[in-house]
């Protein structure tokens, strides 16, 4: 699989350089993202605009992908300009993926996905030890 990656302290950013996510590369992405879970990434943004095709194998790889960001509290976000692939993706019918047209959209989207956790995180404090605390009697 050939790509480049830049990492950041909130996501890592990938950029393929295939024009099929099929064959070998949905194994290699699929490598490639797990070793950024173990490093601590749960965000990561996908410039698809090289891609031209998926096939079954990469539409399986994505949707276990976008499904590991999720339970990590991250975003998988792919990037396209392509209208086809953005279609198809969507017709893929991956829960939840995020499919933007460029990659600050895509940065932004993970900014602000990173403030709505935190934001639910705070919420979630404020009501630790508040329920509870009433006294209940039975009848």
């Amino acid at each position: 699989m050939n790509y480049t990656i830049e990492k950041n302290e909130q996501y890592a950013l990938i950029k393929l350089q295939e024009q099929a996510f099929g064959g070998e590369v949905p194994t290699g992405f699929e490598t490639l993202s797990r070793s950024l879970f173990r490093e601590g990434y749960s965000n990561l943004v996908v410039d698809f605009n090289t891609v031209e095709s998926v096939d079954n194998n990469g539409v399986s790889v994505l949707r276990k992908i976008n499904r590991q960001c999720s339970n990590e509290l991250g975003l998988l976000v792919l990037v396209t300009k392509s209208d086809n692939m953005t279609d198809f993706l969507y017709a893929s019918n991956i829960p939840d993926l995020t499919v933007l047209p460029t990659t600050e959209e895509a940065v932004d989207a993970v900014f602000m996905h990173e403030l709505e956790n935190d934001f639910m995180n705070e919420q979630e404090d404020e009501y630790d030890g508040e329920l509870g605390e009433g006294t209940f009697e039975k009848e």
